[in-house]
């Protein structure tokens, strides 16, 4: 018989120290979960435990899960929020960049669910939310590599809620659409007010709005929701 010792739930973020990643981690700890996030370089300045890994590597994630997973005995939401893009036109693309892309957000985050759905399938529960995007849709100039990866993650997703869904293990996708975070902070002023324009609710989202629809569909309240694909775009995508 599985046994639970610790009493609140654990939550596993990848890339928790800044931007979308890092409001995550916050939400479910404001909620009363064990919050565990991941970083690769630098350490966030942040109250809830942190731990390096670098999702390009399987045996740097062995080592995150395994340690989560001595101390824990358990992890009840894995939240794959790690990624990598570097923009440039489709001419341009150097073979280096798709590749990191490719291997950060489609590989990493496929080798760590494939990880972690070990435990939850010996607990009979859980919960895996994907990060995409809404390029990952509608597409976008310039982000070939990195729209691919998040089109693809929609399709892991899905393949593992039909393998899963029997041992009450629930995976989705929250689709953010452009977040006010350090990624595009530095974007000219004309073309963020653009990007609003384009936007049905004119304006961009705080990265709170995406952590708080990610903390839901990991609580109880979500436990019949799975295979969906969310966006948090203020109506950008709809449709697609």
């Amino acid at each position: 018989m599985f046994k639970v010792v610790n009493e609140r739930k654990v939550a596993l973020i990848t890339g928790a120290n800044r931007g979308i990643g890092l409001a995550i981690a916050q939400e479910f700890v404001s909620q009363g979960w064990q919050v565990v996030g991941s970083y690769r370089s630098e350490r966030a300045n942040a109250e809830f435990e942190q731990l390096p890994c670098d999702v390009t590597d399987p045996v740097s994630i062995e080592n995150l899960v395994k340690q989560v997973e001595d101390k824990y005995q358990r992890i009840d939401a894995l939240v794959i929020n790690a990624g990598w893009n570097k923009d440039a036109l489709l001419m341009r693309l150097e073979d280096s960049d798709l590749h990191q892309t490719i291997a950060t957000n489609l590989t990493g985050s496929i080798q760590i669910a494939r990880r972690v759905s070990r435990l939850m399938l010996k607990q009979r529960s859980g919960s895996i939310i994907f990060i995409g995007s809404v390029v990952g849709m509608l597409g976008s100039s310039g982000q070939t590599a990195y729209a691919s990866t998040k089109a693809a993650v929609i399709g892991a997703a899905r393949s593992m809620a039909r393998e899963l869904g029997q041992r009450s293990i629930r995976v989705n996708v929250v689709a953010p659409g452009y977040v006010n975070t350090d990624m595009t902070k530095d974007l000219p002023a004309e073309q963020k007010a653009m990007i609003a324009s384009m936007t049905p609710l004119g304006r961009t989202a705080e990265p709170s709005e995406v952590a708080k629809m990610v903390a839901f569909l990991s609580s109880d309240d979500a436990a019949f929701i799975t295979g969906a694909l969310i966006p948090v775009d203020g109506g950008l995508g709809m449709g697609h």
